[in-house]
């Protein structure tokens, strides 16, 4: 279901259209379908900033971390403490493009500053807010203050479009069962009072054995959608990407995955 186009207050568009949408207007897909959607993965330094921006991506993800200096939001993926990009001098990069963004938190001190930052530069593509706020398979505890995140973003954007996610943790010895059917009520649960779209990042490798688990979260709301990610060493199959696509309406879902198996994937689906 397509989401109405809300002017968000401050100049900066509708955060809270659809990106099928958004990418379809302009002419960057053909059809309502998420698997359309090309993604470039941690674009935090400056030189993938660049290899991001020229690239046929039409969403860009990186991370958002508080620098030492000054405490001003840097572009960097934990462990990295430093980075050689600015959240500010990204963000003045990608405001010359289309294409959409995903800022992704790791830790609640860095929200406030970046969000000032945020409704400063005035951005009119497509921007999703992520931060994983929950513990999911095999996941550490060590995830963003729930309220805390929802609370400043939402003051800030009451419209924008939340990605909420839960930590995970993989190996190839270790097995996991999933995304369980408490873990995702509690998601449910977390998300009933929120009126914006939100899309819920689930690790590739956990979601053939939750399919159903899944279909009941997407079941509470017609907001709702997955976006499909990866581990950079995950072992998952193309078949668990089809299984996938085939149980779930395909403008509900988004596939944020690694290069060579994207490759495999959209030829195997005829994209």
């Amino acid at each position: 279901m397509s989401v109405p186009d809300i002017d968000m207050e401050g100049g900066q568009g509708s955060w809270s259209e659809n990106i099928l949408d958004y990418f379809l207007n302009i002419k960057q897909i053909k059809t309502r379908d998420g698997a359309e959607i090309i993604w470039y993965h941690r674009a935090n330094n400056k030189l993938r900033m660049r290899e991001a921006i020229k690239s046929n991506a039409h969403m860009i993800e990186a991370d958002v971390l508080l620098g030492k200096k000054g405490g001003e939001p840097i572009m960097a993926h934990p462990p990295e403490t430093s980075s050689d990009n600015t959240l500010k001098e990204w963000l003045t990069e990608i405001q010359t493009t289309n294409k959409g963004i995903k800022l992704d938190f790791k830790s609640l001190e860095a929200v406030n500053p970046s969000m000032k930052i945020l409704e400063d530069t005035k951005l009119k593509q497509p921007v999703w807010i992520n931060a994983d706020i929950l513990p999911g398979p095999n996941g550490s505890n060590c995830v963003v203050d729930a309220k805390g995140f929802l609370d400043t973003v939402t003051s800030f954007f009451p419209d924008v479009t939340l990605s909420l996610g839960w930590t995970t943790g993989w190996t190839a010895l270790k097995r996991s069962n999933g995304y369980s059917s408490a873990m995702v009520q509690e998601m449910a649960a977390i998300c009933s009072d929120l009126t914006q779209p939100i899309t819920f990042p689930v690790r590739a490798v956990f979601v053939r054995q939750s399919i159903s688990e899944l279909q009941w979260l997407l079941q509470q709301s017609n907001r709702y959608t997955l976006t499909i990610w990866t581990g950079k060493h995950d072992n998952y199959s193309i078949q668990d990407l089809l299984v996938i696509r085939e149980s779930f309406d395909k403008s509900r879902v988004f596939y944020d995955i690694s290069g060579s198996q994207d490759l495999e994937f959209r030829k195997a689906i005829g994209l």
